[in-house]
């Protein structure tokens, strides 16, 4: 399967907020903030956002950011979303997008990635620990 995998544009908004509705469930994601949004990312510098490509179409996208953390002089990469298009998961595109973000932090001297992930995503914890990630931690979050 030949997938190639880029910067997101945004043409490819429609695509991506579908996946971030249907495969992660976030229903507060819409084509409106998803915009507005990612363009505040796009000035801050520090977040990217990548999209996987089967025959010219988004299958799938990663979202990053680069975070600062004291005692790590170059900080570490938090990915913020994940998904794959249903019908095209365990087909090795998911671990293309992490490959392609680990190498991108390589090269940038990041040398830590976390992410979180909900408890109820059993199938994505052993993706992650299929692609040696570690299950160290817990994650908390409160609405305000």
């Amino acid at each position: 399967m030949e997938v190639l995998i880029r910067e997101i544009e945004v043409s490819d908004y429609p695509e991506v907020v579908s996946l971030w509705i249907n495969v992660l469930g976030n229903r507060k994601v819409n084509i409106d903030n998803f915009s507005v949004t990612l363009e505040k990312m796009n000035r801050d510098g520090n977040y990217k956002t990548f999209v996987a490509l089967f025959e010219n179409k988004v299958v799938g996208f990663i979202s990053t950011v680069h975070a600062l953390s004291i005692g790590d002089e170059f900080g570490y990469l938090h990915i913020q979303g994940l998904a794959v298009q249903e019908g095209l998961q365990n087909k090795g595109i998911g671990t293309k997008l992490l490959k392609y973000v680990e190498d991108y932090s390589k090269r940038k001297g990041i040398s830590s990635i976390i992410l979180c992930s909900g408890f109820k995503r059993t199938d994505a914890h052993a993706f992650y620990e299929h692609n040696g990630y570690d299950k160290d931690s817990y994650c908390f979050d409160k609405a305000l």
